[in-house]
């Protein structure tokens, strides 16, 4: 099997926000694995919040050259490299081209019966009250929002975006932002105003508060957690995860991550970073039982691969066979 690696650069419409800062391009890395008569994608977005960047990840791809060249398989992968980006677009593209060689859909690969569209949430990024409210306001045409939070000021944000679309569904995400003593208060805000989920309100090292007050609201671990190994310290902190392929190394360590998120009592939200509909597609396997899903990736581009995901009435639907899979 030969390997080729890309850099791509898609700009964001509008720029996107979160308590960390602010950026107006998604940088991916893209692995295509080719046998002379198919060719697998996988697409990765490194991060820099786990260590990552560009550079880290092409090189740990490239460092699979000649694993791959031997025939490596999935399974071998996992020893090869750990939990990350860059297991993640080579994860991915053996997948699809397992798919391309067999002439079934990876679906049916994993397991799972055809796919069917899902609920999409669609995110607000982090602002003022007004502007967040304002945005809100036009994006009505999704039932479920995902509300980007930074800690001061976010009572006042959740009044402003109820305000503007009471019949909504709200998730709120802190990455990281809310301090210990805050929490109590935001928690107790969030419920008033009738949000479904919580995801990573304080720092991953600094959760353990969270198994000692009171949670109004489910709390949705997504830094705090990457792979099975790290379920083990969520018990009594969170009662859901947020599974990412490019946390976990791949569709094939998520869908393990799922199954054994649910023994363990967690309720499952499936995101993404800021991608392509190629990131997004393997999700889409995951996504069929999940509690939420947060595949807008591409919707918060100003374009998107052709082919890509459909996105219509506030669902995505799963992907072509010729996008992925």
């Amino acid at each position: 099997m030969r390997l080729s690696i890309r850099v791509e650069t898609w700009p964001i419409r509008g720029g996107f926000t979160i308590s960390r800062g602010s950026k107006r391009e998604a940088v991916v890395v893209v692995a295509e694995i080719g046998d002379g008569n198919h060719v697998g994608r996988g697409e990765c977005v490194p991060y820099a919040r786990y260590g990552e960047s560009v550079e880290s990840v092409v090189s740990a791809i490239e460092a699979c050259a000649g694993p791959l060249a031997q025939g490596m398989s999935r399974a071998a992968l996992q020893d090869l490299l750990p939990a990350g980006a860059a297991r993640n677009a080579l994860d991915c593209a053996l997948w699809d081209l397992e798919a391309k060689r067999s002439g079934q859909s990876a679906a049916h690969l994993a397991g799972l019966p055809p796919l069917h569209p899902v609920t999409t949430a669609f995110t607000i990024s982090l602002d003022t009250p007004e502007m967040m409210a304002t945005k809100a306001r036009e994006a009505s045409a999704y039932s479920l929002l995902k509300l980007k939070l930074g800690g001061d000021g976010d009572a006042e944000r959740l009044a402003a975006v109820r305000g503007a679309v009471p019949d909504a569904r709200l998730i709120v995400d802190a990455n990281e932002a809310w301090r210990p003593n805050q929490i109590e208060a935001l928690l107790d805000a969030v419920a008033r105003f009738s949000v479904e989920l919580v995801e990573q309100p304080l720092p991953a090292d600094e959760d353990d508060l969270l198994a000692r007050i009171a949670r109004p609201v489910p709390v949705c671990a997504d830094e705090s957690v990457h792979d099975r190994a790290s379920l083990t310290r969520l018990a009594g902190r969170y009662d859901a995860v947020n599974i990412k392929l490019d946390k976990t190394g791949g569709l094939t360590e998520a869908l393990h991550v799922a199954d054994e998120a649910r023994d363990l009592g967690l309720k499952i939200m499936v995101g993404s970073m800021v991608a392509t509909s190629l990131a997004m597609a393997p999700a889409m396997l995951l996504a069929q039982h999940a509690d939420w899903v947060d595949l807008d990736g591409p919707l918060l581009l100003e374009r998107d691969r052709d082919p890509g995901l459909v996105y219509a009435s506030g669902q995505v639907s799963p992907p072509s066979a010729e996008l992925w899979g």
